[in-house]
């Protein structure tokens, strides 16, 4: 049963990077899924989110308009798009899940409880 999340990097200023999230050993319907990012000194905070009893997608107000959550059901994954990247969207990235409704899926203390979280992959966005 493992989460690993994948596609970060360095990128300018106003670039675009895609991060992936495998869920492994078990199926995301019916869980909130979530990316979560971490800058060093800062706690972690929701980014991007799905609640566990809809398919409505969830984004904090300093990404919304840049960054796009998106689910493949199929492979069992889901994405973040991530554009007009700036240098305040530099840290780790994390995906996680939980069983959490409405926008209570982009709070990082909902999914402690569970506390299942992929490894984070780092984002560093620089000139």
């Amino acid at each position: 049963v493992q989460l690993q999340a994948s596609g970060g990097g360095l990128v300018q200023p106003g670039g675009s990077l895609r991060l992936s999230c495998a869920a492994s050993g078990f199926n995301l319907d019916g869980y909130a899924i979530g990316w979560f990012r971490q800058a060093p000194g800062k706690e972690r905070e929701g980014v991007s989110c799905f609640s566990s009893n809809d398919d409505t997608p969830y984004s904090a107000n300093s990404v919304k308009g840049r960054f796009t959550i998106s689910r493949d059901n199929a492979k069992n994954m889901i994405y973040l798009q991530m554009n007009s990247l700036q240098s305040e969207d530099t840290a780790v990235y994390y995906c996680a899940v939980a069983f959490a409704t409405g926008d209570a899926c982009l709070n990082p203390h909902n999914y402690y409880g569970l506390n299942f979280w992929g490894k984070g992959t780092q984002v560093t966005v620089s000139s």
